[in-house]
C-alpha cells in the first residue's frame, strides 16, 4: 500500500441520499492528511442520487457498487477495495467529528478501535433511546483496565486493513443487527484487541420515529438469536442493572422508549426462534 492514502474509510449506505450527503460532507472536513473515502452503495433505488451526493459533498470519494446482500456484505466489498493500511467504519447517517478518523487510526496500533457515538439531540428523543441502549452495552464490555472492548457499533470503528480482511463481517446477518456484535466477538478470538477512544466522535442522525425504533429493536432481537447461535455471549443481569443507572439520569420520555425497545427485542427474538425452529422441522 506503499504511495496510497494512509486511512480508507468505508461509508455503506442505501436509499439515504441526503443522510449520506451529510456524512460526507464531515468526512470531507477530516483533519487527517491522505484520506480515501470508500462509498458502497448496496443497490439503492435511485441509482443516481448516492452519485450525486458524492459529487455535492465529498467529490474525491470513490463509489463501489454492492448488490445489496446487507451492511455486512457491503463492508466487506469497502474494506477490499480500500488502499489505505487502516480502514475506518462509519454509517451514511453518521456524522464524525473533524479529528475521528485521526484519532481512531492512533488508537489502532496495528489492532483495531473504537470511538463514542452520540445521538444529535436533532433526532428527538427515539434516537436518544436507541443510542442510549447502544452505549450502555458498549461501556458495560470495557475490560478492568478500561482501554478493552468486547463490543462497539460499526457506525465508530478501525481497524488495520489487513486484519480486517482476515477477520471480515459475517455475511449471513443480512441485516443491520447484531453483525458488528458478531465481529467484535470473532475480533476477540482471533487474539486481536479492540481499544476503546473516547474523545473519536460521531453523531448519530437516524430518522426513527416510534415505529421506527420498535422496528430496530425488533430486528435486533432477531440478530441476537443469530449472535447467540453463533456462539456469541449475550448481556446479563449486570448490563441491565446499568441499563437501569443510565436511565434514570435520562429523559422521562426517553426511559418508557427504553422500556418499549426492550419490549420489542423480545418480540424480536421471540420470531426468530419460532422461525427457526418451523424451518428445522
Amino acid at each position: 500500500m506503499s504511495g496510497g492514502p494512509a486511512l480508507s474509510v468505508v461509508v455503506p449506505t442505501r436509499d439515504r441520499p441526503a443522510a449520506l450527503e451529510r456524512c460526507l460532507g464531515a468526512l470531507a472536513q477530516q483533519t487527517a492528511p491522505a484520506l480515501e473515502v470508500d462509498v458502497v452503495d448496496d443497490a439503492s433505488r435511485d441509482a443516481r442520487a448516492v452519485p450525486a451526493a458524492v459529487a455535492r459533498a465529498c467529490p474525491h470519494a470513490r463509489l463501489v457498487r454492492a448488490p445489496g446482500c446487507g451492511p455486512a456484505a457491503a463492508r466487506n466489498l469497502g474494506v477490499h477495495a480500500a488502499r489505505g493500511a487502516t480502514v475506518c467504519f462509519t454509517d451514511d447517517d453518521c456524522a464524525p467529528a473533524p479529528e475521528w478518523a485521526a484519532r481512531l487510526a492512533a488508537a489502532c496500533d496495528g489492532g483495531a478501535a473504537a470511538g463514542t457515538t452520540l445521538a444529535d439531540p436533532a433526532a428527538g428523543r427515539c434516537a436518544a433511546a436507541a443510542q442510549l441502549l447502544t452505549h450502555v452495552l458498549q461501556v458495560h464490555s470495557l475490560g478492568p483496565d478500561g482501554e478493552g472492548l468486547g463490543f462497539a457499533p460499526a457506525c465508530n470503528l478501525a481497524c488495520a486493513t489487513e486484519l480486517a480482511r482476515a477477520v471480515p463481517f459475517d455475511e449471513s446477518f443480512p441485516l443491520a443487527a447484531a453483525e458488528d456484535r458478531d465481529w467484535c466477538s470473532r475480533l476477540a478470538r482471533a487474539g486481536a484487541r479492540l481499544r476503546y477512544a473516547p474523545d473519536a466522535l460521531v453523531v448519530h442522525r437516524p430518522q426513527l420515529g416510534l415505529r421506527g425504533l420498535l422496528r430496530q429493536q425488533r430486528r435486533y432481537g432477531r440478530g441476537a438469536v443469530r449472535f447467540r447461535q453463533a456462539g456469541g455471549g449475550l448481556a446479563g443481569p449486570a448490563y441491565y442493572v446499568r441499563l437501569a443507572r443510565a436511565c434514570s439520569g435520562a429523559d422521562a420520555g426517553v426511559t418508557v422508549l427504553v422500556a418499549l425497545a426492550q419490549a420489542a427485542v423480545a418480540v424480536g427474538a421471540a420470531a426468530e426462534l419460532a422461525a427457526r425452529a418451523g424451518s428445522a422441522r
